[in-house]
């Protein structure tokens, strides 16, 4: 069976920050991933990135660390710090979607993440920008998990959040946003059995 390698790009909370176990929910769901050969999971994490940052970059991170003998998959973890920039929900969408265009365009199948819930900006404007992200996921057919929606009013996300008083959940938060991405298309994407997943 051909080897996988999945490639993560986006902010700190791809990078498990504020997770005492450091798996955050990369680490989880790659722990509930099987496959002979095992999938080789790779984080390219830069924390306070804006979607514009993250497509200026993303392409040079991830060009040293492809195995043109493998199957190699994109999995973008989308935050919220377009909110914290002053973006417009129009840039943000942009950006977005130049770099699932040129994800395709490379030969990558991406499967996009979007932005958890957080405290310190309007709700209406995170809804927005969760919506806008995969709108432009569902046009062109790429698999979008929504955090926002399940999570904005889940006590144990609020609670985290709350212990956390910052941008990244700790154990609990990760181990939810792990959960909704492994019900979410995870497997199929990926094409490997759903094994092991509660």
């Amino acid at each position: 069976m051909k080897a996988k390698r999945v490639l993560f790009v986006g902010d700190e909370l791809i990078a498990g920050y504020g997770d005492a176990r450091a798996m955050g929910w990369t680490g989880r769901v790659m722990a509930r991933t099987e496959h002979d050969p095992p999938v080789m999971s790779i984080e390219l994490a830069t924390p306070g990135e804006t979607t514009a940052q993250l497509t200026a970059r993303w392409q040079s991170d991830i060009e040293s660390r492809l195995d043109r003998n493998a199957d190699n998959r994109l999995v973008v973890g989308l935050g919220s710090h377009d909110l914290d920039a002053g973006l417009s929900l129009a840039r943000s969408r942009l950006y977005v979607a130049n770099m699932l265009d040129n994800a395709a365009r490379i030969g990558l199948r991406p499967f996009v993440v979007g932005p958890p819930p957080r405290y310190d900006q309007p709700e209406r404007l995170q809804l927005d920008l969760s919506n806008a992200f995969a709108e432009v996921c569902q046009r062109r057919s790429i698999p979008f998990v929504d955090c926002y929606t399940p999570l904005v009013r889940h006590e144990q996300w609020a609670t985290d959040m709350v212990l956390s008083g910052s941008y990244t959940p700790r154990q609990a938060g990760y181990g939810l946003i792990a959960w909704l991405v492994l019900h979410q298309g995870w497997h199929a994407w990926l094409g490997v059995p759903q094994t092991g997943v509660e």
